[in-house]
Order: C-alpha cells, then structure tokens, then sequence
C-alpha cells in the first residue's frame, strides 16, 4: 500500500514536451542546472558536448557503436572538455552502466531507449529523464523518497538536532 503513492506521483511526472533538441533546450525543459548529465545514444558527440554549458556540470555520453564513440572522444579532444565531457561505449545494454540514484539528468535519444525501470533506477531522487521517441519529447521526473530526510539546516532542523530522520541511508 505505501508503493500506491509513488506510483501515483510518477505518473503525474510522465509529460510529453514539445521542444527543440539544442542542449539549451534540453536544459531549459528539464529545468536541470547541474550534477551529472548521462547522454544515451551519443552519436558523434555534439549535442552531448553541449550539455556541458556551465561548469557546474559533468557528461558523459555513452552508445552501441564503437565508432560513435570514437568520434565523440575526437571531437572531446578537439573541444579541450576531455575530463569535464568522456565516451563510452555502452556493451551492457539495456542495463545503464552506473550505481543507483546517480544520474540528475539522463538524456536518451538511442533508438532502443532503457526499460523506464532501469532509467529510474540510475536516476538521483528529482533527476530526469529526457526521452525522445518518434521525434517527442517525454519528461519524467523520479519522486523523492519519503525515506529520505530533508535537512535545512546545519544542525539538521531549527533545534539544533544532529540526527536526521532518514531511513534511507541508515
């Protein structure tokens, strides 16, 4: 019974976006200013070294084809974002290579796009996932936990109390 409600909330996060695929876009749709941006489906790299628009991101763009990849690190080189913007090639398909609630945006434009399970399963509570499917746009927005404390303060609340209420982490 307690599952209802995030079901409930990721289905009011599902939208269809009618937008441009420039990455100022991107990030002005999914309203993302930073973290880590995963960029599905890569291709030769540009629109992946786009996403980095501030420093206060980090990218990394991965795809099926070994080529794709080897022209998205070349343009990386050309670019100088070596570091700040890496490839790789993805060979575990459709399982996303990275441990859960890492990702604050993950953009798919790969044909074949993840099971929306492994997508949230990557993605950091409030991350992103930006899919385009027949040149569409879909948002979806993974929910926070209840389990998760929200702490405001230095000293967790008001009170000056050093122990969260989280039952997430332990």
């Amino acid at each position: 019974m307690r599952r209802a409600p995030a079901l409930i909330l990721l289905v009011l996060f599902l939208s269809p976006v009618h937008g441009g695929e420039s990455a100022s876009d991107i990030l002005e749709a999914t309203g993302v200013s930073g973290g880590l941006v995963v960029h599905v489906g890569c291709g030769d790299g540009t629109l992946t070294a786009a996403l980095r628009t501030t420093g206060s991101f980090l990218v990394h763009g991965i795809d099926r084809d070994p080529a794709n990849v080897a022209k998205a690190r070349a343009l990386a080189l050309k670019q100088d974002v070596r570091g700040k913007v890496t490839f790789a090639p993805w060979s575990s398909a459709p399982v996303l290579p990275y441990i859960d609630n890492l990702v604050d945006l993950l953009v798919v434009t790969d044909a074949q796009a993840p099971p929306q399970s492994e997508m949230l399963r990557v993605l950091a509570p409030l991350g992103v996932a930006y899919v385009r499917t027949n040149g569409a746009w879909t948002k979806t927005v993974k929910p926070r936990p209840a389990t998760i404390d929200d702490w405001t303060h230095y000293m967790h609340d008001p009170g000056n109390n050093a122990v969260a209420h989280d039952s997430q982490i332990g």
